[in-house]
Order: C-alpha cells, then structure tokens, then sequence
C-alpha cells in the first residue's frame, strides 16, 4: 500500500515544514519538497493521495499513562481495550503505554502476562506496557532484570494508598538500585499516602464526606514531601526518576531544583490538571464525584505554574492517567468521598486540548506540542525513532490535524466508555481530521476505518531520558 500525503505542514518537535510526506507500507520513505517530481512520480503509483491542504501533518501522539480493563480499584474499569484505544485512535493518539498490575499474589511477570494476553488482538492502536509495583520482596528485583529482557523497561511505585500497593522507602531504594543496574526507569505516584490517610480519617470523623474533601485532604504539599523524598531515594540509588500525574506548583518546584542540580528528574502532568480546578469537586448535587482522582485537582493558580513547566521542559510529557468510572460507580461514594473511584476520562480529547491551550491560546509552540504529545514520550520508554517522528524509517503513523475546525467536546460525541465528559461544552479550535496507523488510514472524520486488533504489541528499548 503506498499513500501520500500531499500539501500539508509537516510539524515535528524540531521544524515546522511545507512538505509530502510518501509512505511504503507501514514506513515513512520520503518527507519531500510539495510539488516536487518524487512526489509525482510516487503518486502515480500511489493507492492513495490524501489532500493536506492548509492542514498540520504531525506524528501520531503517545499516551504514555493509561488504565485499560483494571480491576485493582473500587470499581473495575469498563473502559476495554477495544474500547479504551479505539477513542484514542479517534483523539489522534496512535500508541498507549499502559499499566499492568499485580492481583493478589501475583508476581510481576504474572501480572504482565496477564494483561499482555487481555490486550492481544482488541487494541485499535499499537501499545505497550509498564508495570505497577507492590509487594516488593527480595526476588522483585529479579523479576525486573527478566521483564527488561522481555522490553518492559518502566515500573511504576506508590507511595500513597497504604495497605495496597503502597511501597516503603526501602523497598523503593531497593527498587530504584535495580533500576540503575538494568536501565530501567522507576516512576512514581508520589504522594504520602501515610499522612493523607489520616487526614482523610479526620474528614471523615467530622462528617466533611463531600467530593470537595478528597482535594482538601491530599494537600500539595504532601505531594511535594513525597516528590522530594523520591528524588532523594534516586539520588542515592543513583538512578533516574520519573514523577506520574504531577499536579502542583509545589511538587514542580522540587522537580525544578533537582533537575538545576543536574539531576535526571522528569516529570509528566495531565491535561485534566491544566483545564480543571478544585472548583470542579465543589459541583452541587454529587456532580464534584466525577471530577475526582488522584493527586486532585488543584486551585486554579497552580495552573499556570504548570504551563510555565512545559514551557521549560521541567515537565517533558502530557499524558492522560485515563481511568473512566460511570456515573453509577460513582455514587458508591455518595455517603463518604474515601469510596468514590478515583480516575478521570481523557484519552480521547488529549491531542486535542493540547492544542487549544498551548498553541490556540498562545502559550507554547507548534513544536512543544508535538513534543510533549509524542516525541518526549517516545524518548522517554524507548519507542524513539520508530515512534514519535515523521521522518524516513519511522511508522506512518500520521495525525492530519485541522487548526481550524471548532467544534465542542460533549459525551454526545466521544467514543469512550464512559457516561460524560469532564469537559463537556469547551470549544476546541483545532481537530483531528485523518488518523494513519502504520499506513493505514484508521480515522477519517468521523469514520472508523480500523478493525478490531489493528494494534501491534510494541517491545521497548531502555529509556533514553535524551531530553
């Protein structure tokens, strides 16, 4: 199958470009000067030109933080696998990084395999995964060395929800000495999940039992305290560090004076902590429950804290951390916000927001965006330059974005698997329009082209942390 994609602005994370851009297969063989005499003579030979007129021509993002068919919460996931990456193909996202997790006493190759079989032929997108740690014991390291070996090269620890999957800092040490030996990469859900939990026990014993109080208890600088004990524990370990879902200006801040000491500290946040506020678990009538996850969200000045991170590149990547729960599971909740599912929906809507707050309203570059969306990402577990680029040699996975075409989010038109949307009535200026998957054209408008386990399993190098 041959396609090319004419008259488009070809935009990457280093250069913004009049260009065709001429696929063989699944591999991008030509980013060419439009008009030229290669790009006839491919077209003529082509099964399909596609018209990219006044149009961006980005790489397909990667979602590096999803929760796909999870079980490990209150509530099960009912966003499948099908369900979960055919939204995301829709959202322009061609490649999730999803979380495996252990159930019970299962090891972690067991929890890997599991999940890798639940997932093999019902992803509409390719996928790869990390792995969420708990019960770290003296063979946990050694199960680490064997997933390395199998291209599993991240590994999420908490230092939050005791009693669940919470690790101590010894363990996490322990961990993060491992990780210096393989070259993997820890990732963190820092928050001090110890301190919290009373907090959250005292809300409860005076009877604040609304949606708001789970903000109000898992305060920023509990997130910060955890932060920085996390960049301690990888300084001594001397091993890179990564910080999941970061939500505040006060844990960035510990982040910003690690990484000025030379440190390698990266971090990523959400589009839900760059859109939404603390307000949002304040809506009348339980509607703050669905607004809730964790870390929460924040007061509204911590916003611009964040944009100026990604300014920076203090903060490298924007992922989701989607974990949709309905309505009904939601109102499990109702009598104590403790039982309230933890997770919002965004799969879809990432590339798209993005876009509207970085470029559409002026605070970041054409290319930063692409960056945090795809490239950063791709660098960061291993994908680069396979993923993440437009660029002879890579896989055609191509976004033709249209910048001007407004349109509204609404659970009338998503395609995830949940009953709303967080953002439900923001305009976005910018659209995906055309969604290439390895050459295949997947998404056209509001067509799905794609079949079921489309998506290839994606093995991964060592984290290249080249930020």
């Amino acid at each position: 199958m041959r396609t090319a994609i004419t008259g488009g602005t070809v935009v990457t994370a280093i250069e913004t470009v009049l260009a065709d851009v001429l696929v063989e297969g699944e591999i991008v063989v030509g980013v060419v000067h439009p008009d030229s005499e290669l790009t006839r003579t491919f077209a003529e030979g082509a099964d399909r030109v596609i018209d990219a007129q006044g149009k961006f021509v980005v790489p397909g993002g990667i979602d590096a933080h999803t929760h796909l068919q999870a079980t490990g919460q209150i509530a099960p996931v009912l966003e499948t696998f099908e369900t979960g990456t055919v939204a995301s193909a829709f959202g322009g996202t061609t490649t999730i990084i999803d979380f495996a997790f252990m159930s019970g006493d299962e090891r972690l190759p067991d929890g890997y395999e599991r999940h890798r079989e639940n997932a093999a032929g019902e992803c509409a997108v390719d996928y790869g995964f990390h792995i969420m740690v708990a019960n770290v014991d003296e063979q946990s390291p050694k199960e680490m060395d064997l997933l390395v070996r199998e291209g599993v090269t991240s590994f999420k620890m908490f230092m939050a929800y005791p009693g669940r999957v919470y690790s101590d800092d010894g363990q996490i040490l322990r961990m993060m000495q491992q990780a210096a030996e393989n070259g993997s990469l820890i990732q963190m859900h820092a928050e001090n999940g110890i301190a919290i939990d009373v907090l959250r026990e005292q809300a409860a014993e005076r009877g604040d039992i609304e949606p708001r109080f789970h903000g109000v208890t898992r305060t920023p600088i509990l997130e910060a305290e955890a932060v920085h004990r996390a960049i301690a524990l990888s300084e001594v370990a001397g091993s890179p560090l990564y910080i999941v879902h970061l939500s505040s200006s006060n844990a960035l801040e510990e982040v910003v004076a690690a990484r000025d000491r030379g440190l390698n500290v990266f971090a990523e946040t959400c589009p839900q902590y760059l859109f939404l506020d603390l307000s949002d678990l304040d809506r009348p009538n339980f509607e703050g429950s669905k607004f809730v996850c964790s870390p929460p969200l924040r007061p509204q000045e911590h916003q611009d804290h964040l944009w100026r991170g990604l300014r920076t590149n203090d903060l490298q990547v924007v992922a989701t951390d989607h974990c949709p729960f309905c309505w009904e599971q939601r109102e499990i909740g109702r009598d104590d916000f403790r039982s309230i599912p933890n997770g919002l929906p965004t799969l879809e809507h990432r590339m798209e927001l993005m876009f509207q707050g970085a470029v559409a309203e002026g605070r970041l570059s054409l290319n930063r965006w692409v960056d945090m969306c795809s490239r950063a990402p791709a660098k960061m577990f291993g994908l680069y330059p396979r993923k993440g680029t437009i660029a002879p040699g890579s896989d055609a996975d191509i976004v033709v974005f249209d910048p001007n075409s407004p349109h509204t989010l609404s659970v009338e038109t998503h395609h995830m698997n949940v009953d709303y949307s967080c953002y439900e009535g923001m305009t976005m200026t910018g659209q995906v329009e055309k969604v290439l998957l390895r050459g295949k054209v997947v998404v056209d408008g509001t067509e799905y082209l794609g079949t079921k386990g489309d998506g290839q399993y994606l093995p991964r190098d060592i984290c290249s942390n080249l930020l």
